[in-house]
């Protein structure tokens, strides 16, 4: 059955807790922008820890921090480890129109799929919770694999698509999870990588994009890439057959 086909019951789990804390409501998962850019109302915030996945940069952005023949990198949420992120508690009554916000924003190309996971509320209750929250489709042509740390800052240092320069979606990145005391060694270290690239003189990201876009690319071509360049095409294939599929069961 395709995620999107999920009821808001098969979503929302029976998380009794404390308080008014009822078991209807909806728990939301966040490693990403969600985190400090819900943009969804809710009742209860809580920092939260995922066991068995990951926070890293595992897809490629052709559309907001690149281009189809430039690919961006963004953060996915992948298999193993562990991600320390936020949680949000919604109210039963407004899950619906949550749910369908979040697959407006996070399903678009279906780069993303629904997944329910217990999490560990960080709030000294010791409680844990069925919470939704989007994780790579890694049959999908916009995942990348495992890239090392090294073509992933190649790739970031010279993309740039509708909503802004790439290096800026990482530096952005780093500062909200420090802002919210979450260390994040990988993403530290590709900071590290991209770092000698920066302008002494403290340049912001878009900047430095229009002072060095032909070295950027340049660079970005003589790096040996795992994947073809995407385009639409590549991604409406995979909505289709995954489609079919679901159509199927």
């Amino acid at each position: 059955m395709d995620d999107r086909s999920k009821t808001v019951c098969d979503l929302t789990g029976h998380n009794k807790g404390p308080g008014q804390d009822d078991a209807n409501d909806l728990w939301v998962f966040g490693y990403g922008s969600l985190m400090w850019r819900p943009d969804f109302e809710f009742v209860e915030r809580s920092e939260a820890v995922l066991q068995g996945m990951h926070r890293r940069f595992c897809v490629y952005s052709f559309h907001h921090r690149g281009t189809p023949t430039r690919p961006g990198l963004v953060l996915g949420l992948d298999r193993g480890g562990v991600c320390h992120g936020a949680a949000f508690r919604v109210r039963a009554d407004l899950a619906p129109s949550v749910i369908a916000y979040l697959r407006a924003r996070e399903q678009v190309t279906g780069i993303y799929v629904e997944v329910q996971r217990l999490i560990t509320l960080k709030d000294g209750s010791g409680r844990r919770v069925k919470a939704l929250s989007y994780g790579v489709e890694r049959a999908h042509p916009q995942y990348t694999g495992v890239l090392p740390l090294s073509v992933q800052a190649r790739i970031i240092q010279g993309a740039s698509g509708l909503s802004g320069v790439n290096l800026d979606y990482l530096l952005n990145t780093l500062a909200h999870l420090q802002s919210l005391g979450i260390v994040e060694r990988d993403l530290e270290r590709l900071k590290g990588l991209v770092g000698p690239h920066l302008s002494p003189r403290g340049l912001t990201g878009t900047e430095l994009m229009t002072q060095r876009t032909k070295a950027m690319t340049a660079n970005f071509q003589r790096c040996t890439h795992p994947q073809k360049p995407l385009s639409r095409v590549s991604v409406a294939r995979f909505l289709h057959r995954r489609n079919f599929s679901a159509s199927r069961c």
